[in-house]
């Protein structure tokens, strides 16, 4: 029965999106990718907010149910969060049931009577778990601006694929339809992602670090000022001009990458490189994706621990290993979701870990592979510890963190780290 009312439910949201979208005819920027798609689709948000009505889809909410939703209506966070990965399946049912009364009645009142404040863009997330999700968005929503963020060597959800290939070709059906005179954004820096392009017939811009890049990123810092760290700063080269950027309270370059993909969008509706670096001034960091937030003892907390890749852990070591500390502590749990590609790609971060930390935490019996391949590579026993769940890990942390330690916590969502961080900033 309840398969049943969630494909009722499912086709009902579909076809309400079909409607407001043919009664509105918003533009609509459509975000995938295996890493960064939220930073960069708050990035766009943030540009063109400050000159179009614009609206932005929320968190995690780039599924089937989810997409709709920004589509339907302006709901509350709280509303969101409802049916979001924040409230745990068989939670909260009579409150489920009545949000989506909610938005069914509101949007039926939408397509009848004129809503003068609907946005003029939509930006939204496209999620792709497995094969056919992307091809099912597109149904409710095509997107006239693609952008695809990274995609990465062995990338997360490719469990449900046959291949990295294979998840690649799924995300790029974001890019197959696009017109010529729409805009498909991509990471030069990504070597799966190069290797999609051909599929669209769309004007392509490209960002990244790397030379031939039409949006490249330049002298690359994360700026500390009178010993506190402050943000990250870099240049934007495009043709033949070169603009400053400053970022504050976000680190690492995955934020730059984000920026970078929205500028490309920014600048395809006419704002200028100076402009979007004054927009690009409230940017605010995303919870869980490589937030730097006060810990107890008077430490620093790297809150990485929304999910994880091979690429996003990766760069989250590399964070690690840029900021200064006097000692640095990795958190490191279960990359979920790879399938065959696991064992492999757990030793691959065991490789990276004796460069980034001084002591070294796994949670879950997968990550147990990154502490052997990480001993393996130089890192001593004495500073390595293992656990099989996140409930066995506060006890011990606490009593080992001291003031000064940088502390980087970063898992695939399953296996809750987040709970960690929410202990670490609240215990006094």
């Amino acid at each position: 029965m309840k398969k049943i009312l969630i494909k009722i439910l499912r086709w009902t949201l579909k076809i309400l999106s079909n409607l407001i979208i043919w009664k509105y005819d918003p533009k609509i920027i459509g975000v995938t990718g295996s890493v960064g798609k939220t930073s960069t689709k708050m990035a766009i948000y943030t540009i063109l907010s400050h000159h179009f009505k614009t609206r932005v889809s929320y968190g995690n909410l780039n599924n089937d149910l989810g997409l709709p939703l920004a589509i339907l209506g302006d709901f509350s966070e709280n509303e969101l969060k409802l049916v979001s990965k924040d409230t745990k399946s068989g939670e909260k049912i009579k409150e489920k049931i009545l949000f989506w009364i909610k938005v069914i009645l509101q949007s039926i009142y939408q397509i009848i009577f004129k809503n003068k404040n609907y946005p003029e863009i939509l930006v939204l997330e496209y999620g792709a778990d497995r094969p056919g999700d992307i091809k099912y968005l597109l149904k409710i929503a095509k997107p006239q601006i693609s952008v695809i963020t990274a995609i990465g060597e062995i990338p997360v959800h490719v469990e449900f694929y046959n291949s990295p290939e294979e998840l690649a070709l799924e995300k790029s059906n974001l890019i197959v339809n696009l017109h010529s005179s729409n805009l498909c954004v991509l990471n030069y820096d990504d070597v799966m992602v190069t290797k999609i392009k051909h599929r669209t017939r769309a004007k392509i811009v490209t960002f990244g670090f790397n030379s031939g890049a039409d949006i490249q990123i330049l002298n690359f810092e994360n700026k500390i000022e009178n010993g506190k760290l402050e943000g990250i700063v870099f240049k934007i080269q495009y043709e033949n001009r070169i603009i400053p950027f400053k970022i504050k309270n976000v680190f690492g370059k995955s934020y730059a990458y984000s920026v970078s993909a929205a500028i490309a969008v920014g600048m395809h509706f006419g704002i200028n490189l100076i402009t979007i670096a004054q927009d690009l001034e409230s940017y605010k960091p995303i919870g869980g994706r490589a937030n730097l937030i006060s810990g107890i003892k008077n430490t620093l907390i790297i809150d990485d621990a929304y999910n994880a890749s091979l690429l996003s852990m990766s760069a989250a070591l590399d964070l690690l290993k840029d900021l200064p500390a006097k000692r640095k502590i990795a958190v490191l749990g279960d990359m979920l979701e790879l399938g065959k590609y696991s064992i492999i790609a757990h030793e691959k971060i065991g490789q990276i870990v004796p460069q980034a930390a001084n002591i070294l935490i796994t949670v879950g019996p997968r990550s147990k592979l990154i502490a052997e391949t990480a001993r393996k590579n130089g890192l001593k026993s004495k500073n390595i510890l293992t656990f099989n769940t996140v409930e066995e890990v506060f006890d011990p942390l606490i009593e080992l963190i001291k003031p000064g330690d940088l502390i980087l916590i970063k898992a695939s969502h399953g296996i809750r780290l987040y709970e960690l961080v929410d202990a670490l900033k609240s215990i006094s």
